[in-house]
């Protein structure tokens, strides 16, 4: 302990050894541990930039994607009395095709059966086989011992499948079975096999509370006839829910346009799209990465590239007035928005709720919505761009802390290694001075003699 100590003291040459050895080590390590915590800190914002363009690229277009899907800016059929009419559109809709004037005479009806009065579910209805007809079909219904009862003869015509429907209601202490089939003169149908059950009936059976009649209405002064209430192969991509008979009454079918939420979005779109581009230039500039000058240049291409295959009227982002500046930013020339939507209201929408049929595809009428999240999909796919870079870097981080462990292993050998040679040397220094001082005794005594 005492020799480790003096040692460690620098006892044969006086240098505190200790505090040597580790001013030596730490002038070796400190510089290349600098370096490598510059490298990290510089990956670490590289890192951090890809992950904010990447969140604002996706925020941007699912926000857009969700204005769009939520139909606000899209053409709305309106109707001048809702209690008669209802109306709405689907993709198919062509906004300038919706004006009609719409008459309903008749609504679609079901038919309605009505039993007379049983004392309770249970009661026994009569075994047998009894016949459902509905339009030209017929049903088997067998009522055995297992089931001989309303409820059974209920769940026995439910159990066939036929568009028919049957339940059990109560009245002032009574039970009556009661059947409903489906709307249109097409779905009437007739029971047979149990006199008290019979439709049309021979004695007792039956009673007809509702008879079964299909839809009439006119439309343009064209008359129609529907087995429902909800019509939608009149007017296209506009499915008519017909509420009221109202014989003589007609009613307007217009298109409320979405002029206020197109130019809304507009704005709002060239706020995002320029912030998306300060973080895709920011992260470009920190990484210098080639993926990220091929988003920049695809994100621009985007304000000229068609997304409708309209004839007439603009078709992209920049016939409706987005001018790309020499930074890369947009910015908006609302005089020529608002000349176009007054001009060209269908191709304005097109560009944003895009037609869909045979003819009109996500490839032929992209719409902003489906270019953007093209460009979405491409770069976060797991061999896009923005994801492939992310992974370069977590892969240069990775070596970073990899090369980091093998400094401080060399550099702790290194350390080692000098304490050795130091005390080694000590040590030797510590018996020179102890030759030099017998030495040095021997020839005092010898000068005395």
């Amino acid at each position: 302990m005492v020799s480790s100590i003096a040692t460690s003291l620098g006892v044969g040459s006086g240098i505190d050894l200790t505090q040597l050895v580790s001013d030596l080590a730490a002038a070796s390590r400190q510089p290349k541990i600098d370096r490598l915590d510059k490298r990290d800190s510089t990956v670490k914002a590289q890192i951090s930039a890809i992950a904010q363009a990447r969140s604002d690229l996706e925020s941007f277009t699912d926000t857009l994607g969700k204005v769009v899907s939520e139909g606000s800016l899209k053409s709305q059929p309106a109707v001048s009395n809702d209690n008669v009419l209802g109306a709405a559109a689907n993709e198919s809709a062509q906004p300038g095709a919706i004006a009609a004037d719409i008459e309903v005479t008749q609504l679609a009806r079901a038919q309605t059966l009505v039993s007379g009065n049983f004392a309770a579910t249970a009661s026994p209805v009569g075994q047998g086989v009894m016949t459902l007809t509905v339009g030209s079909k017929d049903y088997a219904i067998t009522i055995d011992a297992s089931n001989d009862s309303l409820d059974g003869l209920a769940n026995a015509i439910n159990a066939a499948s036929s568009g028919v429907t049957a339940s059990v209601r109560s009245e002032n202490g009574a039970y009556r079975l009661i059947l409903k089939g489906q709307t249109g003169e097409a779905n009437a149908f007739t029971l047979s096999g149990n006199d008290s059950f019979a439709y049309p009936p021979t004695t007792g059976g039956m009673t007809l509370a509702q008879g079964a009649q299909d839809a009439l209405l006119k439309v343009d002064g064209v008359s129609y006839r529907r087995p429902t209430n909800s019509v939608s192969d009149i007017i296209t991509g506009i499915t008519l829910t017909l509420k009221k008979a109202s014989p003589g009454e007609s009613v307007s079918l217009t298109a409320a346009r979405p002029t206020d939420a197109i130019k809304s979005t507009m704005s709002d779109f060239v706020s995002v799209f320029n912030d998306l581009k300060k973080s895709i230039t920011t992260a470009r500039t920190s990484t210098n990465s080639r993926s990220l000058y091929e988003l920049e240049r695809k994100l621009s291409r985007i304000i000229a590239q068609p997304l409708t295959t309209s004839t007439s009227g603009p078709r992209s982002l920049a016939a409706l007035g987005v001018t790309t500046n020499r930074d890369g930013t947009v910015t908006l020339d609302t005089k020529k928005l608002d000349a176009a939507i007054k001009a060209y209201p269908d191709a304005v929408e097109a560009i944003f709720v895009p037609l869909r049929d045979a003819t009109h595809t996500e490839t032929t009428d992209p719409g902003i919505g489906s270019a953007m999240a093209t460009l979405k999909t491409s770069e976060t796919a797991d061999k896009g761009g923005l994801v492939s870079l992310k992974k370069r870097l977590e892969a240069e981080q990775k070596a970073i802390a990899d090369e980091r462990t093998r400094v401080e292993d060399r550099e702790a050998a290194f350390k080692a290694r000098l304490s050795k040679n130091f005390t080694g040397m000590d040590s030797r220094v510590a018996n020179l001075k102890a030759t030099q001082s017998y030495l040095d005794q021997q020839i005092a005594q010898w000068n005395n003699a």
